[in-house]
């Protein structure tokens, strides 16, 4: 997307997928992730669904994953209206807080996005507690051994958790170790390049690069 005089207009992503039974059918779907409240939120989905469709002359679907933890802040539609003329977009959105009750099924769920909305959700709820933090954070990584994904895969997963949920370098060093001596013993070396992936970390540009490579690591997964 172009940037123009309403400001920023450049979409996150945007998805050209296939109906399951294979069929071509041309939809492009818009996700907005949307780390804090922003009131201007429906205004840019707007933009960017008419954007989208001006580019491509192609039906758009725009989806809003809200990531904020103010459980009543749900925006859903943009209206524009003056003199008898109305502009309006309603969209659906995802509010990662619903989740949080169920904890246990996200950490069993076998689409790889559960455990990064798991590691969301436990980043928050630990902010202050280190210690918490800490225990969730080498319960989630042993946990991503357990689905049967590909070395990449939990390899993707661990660095956006491991960005996610930051910790101080003390508990941080007893965490890789941790790490280290559980692939040992699962005889899994997925993560023994502990240094490769430090420098690679280090690489990662804030939080909603982040929620996007999981995204994409999900959406992978699941459509080949």
């Amino acid at each position: 997307m172009r940037e123009a005089v309403a400001g920023r207009v450049l979409a996150d992503k945007l998805f050209k997928v296939w109906r399951k039974d294979g069929a071509e059918a041309w939809l492009l779907i818009h996700i907005e992730v949307q780390g804090q409240v922003d009131p201007d939120l429906p205004r840019r989905m707007f933009i960017y669904n008419v954007r989208a469709f001006q580019l491509y002359g192609r039906t758009v679907v725009s989806l809003a994953v809200l990531c904020d933890d103010r459980p009543d802040w749900r925006p859903n539609q943009y209206i524009q209206e003056a003199w008898g003329c109305e502009l309006s977009l309603k969209f659906p959105v995802v509010k990662l807080l619903d989740y949080a009750a169920d904890a246990e099924g996200l950490a069993k769920h076998a689409n790889p996005f559960a455990q990064v909305v798991l590691g969301h959700l436990k980043a928050q709820e630990t902010q202050g507690n280190a210690t918490e933090r800490y225990q969730w954070k080498l319960q989630l990584v042993r946990g991503l051994y357990d689905h049967g994904w590909t070395a990449e895969d939990v390899r993707q997963l661990f660095r956006l958790i491991d960005w996610m949920m930051a910790l101080p370098l003390d508990l941080q060093n007893q965490f890789r170790g941790e790490v280290h001596r559980y692939e040992e013993g699962k005889r899994m070396p997925y993560l023994s390049s502990m240094e490769r992936l430090a420098k690679e970390e280090g690489e990662a540009v804030g939080l909603r690069k982040g929620l996007l490579q999981g995204i994409a690591a999900a959406l992978r997964c699941k459509f080949g």
